[in-house]
């Protein structure tokens, strides 16, 4: 799929240190966009993932701080706004900085974008677990167009879901341009665990599931299954997340909402074995009590409409993929254990364990 109509264009990637972020700044760079402005305020992120390009410009804050807001030019053609405040677990512990950093990011942008006239497309990073049913029994794929039940796990879940809302008012009452692009769970290289700031759990450190094994398994540790390993999710190559989204910006039509998905349902058990044999690690899992807060225990996204719309089908099969992030693991192994020893006087026993 070809990213060629990005070409000379002026983009603007809010959150492209990310590790996402800098997998769509590298494709947008290499389709010879003629200027790319990443604002990230490396809450969650790590400057080690903006390339050097003379097309790129990176400003650091947050978008929500009018100050940079008025820094930045009015001739932006495309926005990919991939900020949030990462993650589920951070957003219970402290749900006003989640708002700060998901929802006043959000308002702020669309606001401040709806009256650019030579705005082509905005597309926003949506979470496909805010629609996804709430169940532990066989899960079915869900499709765009699902109902969305008004109790939720986290403020990260809600603050999502607003975004959506937001931008389909802005687009609704001034035009924006405004595509929702519902990920399902992306994992990948450059996802660096104990990235960015202190943000009140270990999960500033554990942050998802794949790099959290990955980094284990290496070292010969116990994965640690909740529940049984009976819960299930839709994994997605962060490449190919990066190829959604580039599909949404050209063929998305403003107010409507895809799913980047694999379409495929793998359980955590399932992905815990894959990854103990792909690094060869012989140490028995660890079962563990499920989450408290968690109530979606299966789920997986329908690939229908990206397909059908986009031209958007995945490519890198679960496998593939988890060989390609352990292999980069493995050779940025000091700078991961760097990042994450930053935290070790909020976590004890961290020190102990990385080295």
């Amino acid at each position: 799929m070809s990213a060629q109509f990005l070409r000379h264009a002026a983009i603007l990637v809010v959150g492209g240190a990310g590790f996402v972020g800098s997998a769509l700044v590298r494709r947008l760079l290499d389709a010879e966009a003629r200027r790319v402005i990443i604002v990230d305020n490396l809450l969650s992120a790590d400057i080690a993932n903006i390339p050097e390009h003379p097309a790129l410009e990176f400003v650091l804050g947050s978008i929500a701080d009018e100050r940079i807001l008025a820094r930045l030019p009015c001739d932006i053609d495309y926005v990919f706004h991939l900020a949030c405040y990462h993650g589920n677990q951070s957003s219970i512990n402290d749900p006003l900085a989640d708002h700060q950093n998901n929802t006043l990011t959000s308002l702020k942008l669309f606001d401040w974008l709806k009256e650019f006239s030579s705005l082509k497309k905005v597309v926003y990073a949506a979470a496909g677990c805010a629609v996804a049913e709430k169940t532990f029994s066989q899960a079915t794929a869900t499709p765009e167009d699902a109902p969305v039940s008004l109790f939720h796990d986290s403020p990260y879940s809600i603050s999502k879901l607003i975004g959506e809302m937001y931008g389909n008012y802005f687009f609704s009452r001034y035009g924006l341009p405004f595509v929702r692009a519902r990920f399902q769970n992306v994992y990948g290289p450059r996802e660096i665990l104990g990235a960015g700031r202190w943000r009140g759990t270990q999960h500033t450190v554990w942050r998802n599931v794949i790099p959290t094994f990955i980094w284990k398994a290496m070292h010969r540790k116990a994965l640690p299954v909740e529940n049984g390993g009976i819960a299930s999710r839709d994994f997605i190559f962060v490449e190919d997340i990066a190829r959604g989204l580039t599909a949404c910006a050209e063929h998305g039509a403003p107010g409507e909402a895809y799913n980047l998905a694999s379409g495929i349902e793998t359980t955590i058990l399932e992905l815990a074995r894959t990854i103990n044999d792909l690094t060869g690690n012989t140490t028995p899992i660890a079962l563990a009590p499920a989450r408290d807060w968690d109530r979606s225990g299966r789920r997986f996204g329908s690939t229908d409409k990206a397909r059908e719309r986009l031209g958007f089908v995945p490519t890198t099969a679960l496998r593939e993929g988890l060989t390609g992030t352990i292999n980069w693991t493995r050779s940025h192994e000091d700078m991961i254990r760097s990042a994450m020893l930053q935290h070790a006087h909020f976590l004890p026993g961290l020190r102990a364990e990385l080295e």
